[in-house]
């Protein structure tokens, strides 16, 4: 939603050394790759977060879209460790631009196993319509231990602040830098009001973040009952516009007029993240 570089809802950076850890749990904490991902863990996980144990209330069972038996259970705010997918085995074939991305879930999110999350962040940045669409870029997915242009995080309400790095609100994502973070309460449990499936508001917040991190700007409704623009935050409003997840539509960019709107961020629920 908040991406560094653009116009942030109020606040600055919070001041804690986010870099720090990440660097930890990178270099010095990333384990053997398994079937399911491996496991980034910094050394002194959580030590060098002030205030972090205050937050962490118990954890809340959620089942994703009110149906079926899978149920995810995550605390307000985690610990700041990490699993870290297996990279898939080639890059993509093509001339286009090459990103390496690798995709980390916080290991205080349970029930939601990393592959799991990581083939539907791929699916999504590789789907036709999606930001590969005409060929002029390659995005592909790497696992621990190798370099990446960018991360793509699913964290706790809690670590979404820090890692954001903009002003605390437990609810939004953001992507600040080579991070990309998607708030395990907006993946589990999407916005009220969206008008469309929770796989669509999905697909449609892992293109919005990271076409941050390709470097688009938020945009506006571009007319009322047109779909919105992938860049516009149709996680505070749609603005008259329809539920979209897509950057292309037909085999072209769709956009609107550049710009946001002075939406107010829901407050988390009481007791409860985002």
């Amino acid at each position: 939603m908040a991406t560094k570089g653009s116009p942030r809802r109020g606040g600055g950076p919070r001041g804690r050394s986010v870099t720090a850890l990440l660097m930890a749990a990178w270099l010095t904490g990333c384990g053997t790759p398994s079937p399911a991902g491996s496991t980034a863990t910094p050394a002194q996980a959580g030590s060098d977060r002030p205030g972090r144990s205050d937050r962490s209330v118990g954890p809340v069972a959620v089942t994703p879209g009110g149906a079926g038996p899978a149920r995810v259970s995550y605390p307000v705010a985690g610990a700041g460790r990490w699993q870290v997918a297996a990279g898939e085995p080639a890059a993509p074939r093509g001339t286009g631009r090459l990103l390496r991305y690798r995709v980390a879930v916080e290991r205080d999110i349970r029930g939601l196993p990393v592959a799991e999350f990581a083939a539907e962040v791929s699916a999504t940045l590789t789907a036709p319509q999606g930001w590969t669409t005409g060929g002029r870029l390659r995005l592909w997915r790497v696992g621990p231990g190798g370099p990446a242009d960018f991360t793509v995080h699913l964290a706790t309400p809690g670590t979404r602040d820090e890692l954001c790095g903009d002003a605390a609100d437990g609810y939004t994502s953001c992507r600040n830098g080579d991070r990309v973070v998607i708030n395990v309460a907006r993946w589990v449990k999407g916005v009220p009001g969206y008008g469309a499936e929770l796989a669509v508001y999905r697909r449609y917040v892992v293109n919005h973040e990271v076409g941050h991190r390709l470097g688009h700007g938020h945009e506006r409704c571009p007319g009322p009952g047109r779909p919105a623009p992938v860049m516009q935050q149709q996680t505070l409003s749609l603005h008259g516009c329809t539920a979209n997840a897509s950057p292309y539509r037909d085999g072209r960019r769709y956009s609107g007029p550049p710009g946001t709107y002075a939406d107010r961020i829901p407050p988390p629920e009481p007791g409860r993240p985002g």
